[in-house]
């Protein structure tokens, strides 16, 4: 290391931790513990909020934790820092998903910056979309994000999307008969005031077109859901790694992660679609899409028609950063 290199100091580091917590995660779970050891930042994986259900293997949580370090990452960067990662770094210590650590200072550039900017603004919409469809240098950089970060992004053309709503439809309905799917679903739906979970007023009205599939985390609302015609011909957007291991989860996540901020500051709505990747067979089904590469998300894209009335609650930095004593 560069005997000039001054480190990132803990004030620093923790305002790192602060845009990390940012994250999307399955059902805003948020699976995640941070600790500072300068100049690295560790993050865990809190298998306490996970999703058997829904995640039995943590495959989706494992993705979520990706998320959450490419979003570290990028507030390094932007804090003037190049960074190493390791994934996985220590086979005694399973949790610990990743070690971000701080290398050399480096100028930030305009990509940073753009993706450092959306990162408290990204956020699910799971509103319909304008009747506009994405132009094709806009998914072209979505997919570049993805390469970036070794994942695949492939936009589905008409007869794609249409399968992968089928199966998207199909997978919805087998979670909706797992007799404890609707207990996990509610619990992390945030009717208490929580800092984690889903908020009623998050959750969107129900698609009058039956195409695009909808977590129904208003069921116990006593507000009725209203009902609304979604956008008729969806962009639809596969999300796949060359592998299916843990590393290849994280680095889903982080693949994710850059797609969607890169998403935000083109001015464009995001939703991920889970439920297909949550039910072994349409996921084998999936497969046959993604070209032998194994899928991790489906993801729809256009242009959010409403404002989104705020963002959805986050976790203080003092509950998710393990103290070092």
């Amino acid at each position: 290391m560069n005997t000039s290199f001054v480190p990132p100091s803990r004030g620093m580091l923790t305002e790192c931790v602060g845009s990390a917590v940012h994250a999307p995660s399955l059902h805003n779970s948020q699976p995640w513990l941070f600790r500072i050891r300068r100049p690295a930042i560790e993050v865990y994986a809190d298998p306490t909020r996970s999703l058997p259900v829904v995640d039995p293997d943590g495959r989706e949580l494992l993705i979520s934790v990706g998320a959450a370090v490419f979003t570290l990452r990028t507030a390094l960067r932007r804090a003037g820092y190049d960074s190493d990662c390791e994934l996985l770094p220590d086979p005694g210590r399973p949790t610990l998903a990743a070690r971000v650590t701080a290398t050399r200072v480096r100028p930030v550039d305009a990509t940073i910056e753009a993706l450092a900017a959306a990162i408290p603004y990204r956020h699910t919409d799971r509103r319909p979309f304008a009747q506009v469809p994405v132009p094709p240098d806009r998914l072209g950089r979505l997919r570049d994000a993805a390469r970036r970060e070794g994942a695949v992004l492939t936009n589905a053309d008409q007869a794609g999307r249409d399968a992968v709503l089928d199966l998207a439809r199909a997978a919805d309905r087998w979670l909706r008969d797992q007799p404890e799917y609707r207990q996990e679903l509610d619990h992390w739906t945030d009717h208490r005031r929580r800092h984690d979970g889903v908020p009623v007023w998050a959750a969107g009205p129900w698609d009058a077109l039956e195409l695009v599939p909808l977590r129904d985390f208003a069921a116990l609302s006593p507000v009725r859901r209203e009902v609304e015609p979604f956008e008729p011909y969806p962009t639809i957007g596969l999300l796949s790694t060359a592998g299916d291991t843990p590393r290849d989860w994280l680095r889903a996540g982080q693949a994710l992660q850059r797609v969607l901020l890169t998403a935000t500051w083109q001015g464009l709505a995001t939703m991920p679609i889970s439920q297909p990747v949550e039910v072994p067979a349409m996921r084998k089904a999936l497969a046959g899409r993604a070209a032998g590469r194994f899928p991790q998300i489906v993801l729809r894209v256009g242009y959010g028609r409403v404002q989104m009335p705020g963002a959805t609650p986050r976790r203080s930095v003092s509950e998710v950063l393990i103290q070092t004593g």
